[in-house]
């Protein structure tokens, strides 16, 4: 019987990545224009249908 191989984030691992993120935000390195344009770029991925269609996913405030 073959086991599947499921990769796995360790609790350690996610911790460094919080706080990595948070010194990035401390720093300057990430604000809030970055966060709307992740936003805006993740909402175009997976909703590029919408897109065709003629709505637009930009996110502002």
């Amino acid at each position: 019987m073959a086991t599947r191989y499921r990769p796995h984030i360790s609790l350690v691992g996610l911790i460094y990545i919080i706080i990595g993120v948070f010194i990035a935000w401390d720093r300057g390195y990430i604000d809030e224009s970055l966060i709307r344009r992740v936003g805006s770029a993740l909402l175009a991925i997976f909703l590029w249908v919408l897109i065709l269609l003629g709505v637009d996913l930009h996110i502002d405030v």
